[in-house]
């Protein structure tokens, strides 16, 4: 049986000997990890495909080249697992949530999220971290055994690395750390911050590429400006998409190597000595103060002048729109959607679990799909 490496690991780490395991017990995989299972089944997953279709901020048709969730989780997983390799976290744990953390987000990014939200307001509400978990736990149907992946404990509490009270008390163990206030495993940490990581800096790609940032704009960013100089520098009269992806990728490097030292400097002063102790310390996996303050400037740039320019607030409306007249549409008729997504209906628990299906139906559209489906609801000349 393959076992974790035990010898480059940390004793802090997650060690799949160590875990609550699986919600059904399974044989160990004869030639992989736990964990490497766990990412196998992610990548073969039906949901994880989808995100190809799924955008970050531009919606799918509006170009080729821009990210989408699937891009953007293939990155973040080969951020987290840089990370982890310096950390001597678990590779494998840090690639499984990476590549799984966004298989519960709607189409059209988070206007579609917020506005499922809304629609969902009066039947539990929709959290896409709790989505994701519920994609894995319940929704994809590979197995004869169980329904869901069956994945560990650890990489699904890094799936849900956010989630409300009320939920949290319905779910049991995985829920038991938003109510008790403590902290996930360093690589469900590191996941989150892998993240954080490359949308900001790959919005900045993006919103270049689009035309919908300049960089003059971008120059008013010192974060930005310092690494732009030191890429002329380094290469006199460089210009173009070369300026921009090397001033970018000076970027997430700067970045990576101060959560890096900043995270094991915080590993250092708590000395955990297992996975428990990580839980019951603060957040060990983090960017130091300097470049926690560079980061939130950066973001609010990228709020005030990307994710609120005219352009994406005309598509962002159009987003909403297309999702909540879906969502009622199938809610007041439900014959309208496919068999699976049926339930009779004889008193409010049913039309609950029937908008819960509604919200999972709508919520694993791609992009196109969502439009597709709208026209077909209501454009007359669509079947």
């Amino acid at each position: 049986m393959t076992q974790d490496a035990p010898l480059h690991l940390a004793p802090y780490a997650a060690h799949a000997a160590a875990s609550t395991g699986r919600r059904l017990p399974e044989p160990a995989p004869g030639s992989r990890t736990e964990y490497q299972r766990d990412r196998d089944r992610i990548i073969h997953s039906t949901a994880f495909r989808r995100l190809e279709y799924k955008t970050q901020v531009f919606v799918n048709h509006e170009g080729d080249l821009f990210r989408t969730r699937l891009t953007h989780s293939i990155e973040v997983a080969q951020i987290a697992r840089s990370c982890a390799r310096n950390l001597r976290l678990n590779e494998d744990l840090v690639e499984a949530i990476s590549l799984a953390h966004d298989l519960g987000h709607t189409p059209f990014g988070h206007a579609g999220q917020d506005e499922l939200n809304i629609c969902m307001k009066d039947f539990g509400g929709f959290e896409h971290n709790l989505q994701s978990l519920r994609v894995v736990d319940d929704l994809e149907q590979h197995y004869g055994a169980f329904d869901g992946l069956n994945l560990m404990f650890e990489t699904r509490e890094g799936i849900l690395k956010h989630c409300s009270l009320n939920n949290a008390r319905q779910l049991g163990a995985i829920g038991q750390r938003f109510i008790d206030r403590k902290q996930p495993g360093l690589e469900a940490q590191l996941a989150n911050l892998a993240d954080e990581i490359a949308y900001n800096n790959h919005d900045i790609d993006d919103g270049l590429r689009s035309g919908l940032l300049t960089i003059a704009q971008l120059g008013e960013v010192d974060f930005f400006a310092r690494h732009q100089r030191e890429a002329e520098l380094t290469y006199p009269g460089i210009t173009g998409r070369r300026a921009i992806n090397e001033t970018v990728r000076r970027m997430i490097n700067t970045l990576i190597v101060d959560l890096i030292r900043t995270s094991q400097d915080n590993i250092a002063g708590v000395a955990p000595r297992s996975i428990d102790d990580v839980r019951n310390a603060p957040p060990l996996i983090a960017f130091s103060q300097p470049m926690q303050q560079e980061a939130a400037v950066l973001k609010r740039f990228l709020h005030e002048n990307l994710y609120r320019h005219y352009q994406v607030n005309r598509m962002t409306a159009k987003a909403r729109r297309i999702i909540a007249e879906l969502f009622h549409a199938f809610l007041s008729q439900p014959a309208l959607l496919p068999p699976d997504y049926q339930t009779a209906r004889r008193d409010q628990d049913d039309e609950r679990r029937q908008a819960r299906q509604v919200s999972d139906y709508i919520a694993g559209m791609t992009d196109r799909y969502a439009m597709r489906e709208h026209r077909r609801l209501f454009m007359i000349e669509e079947r």
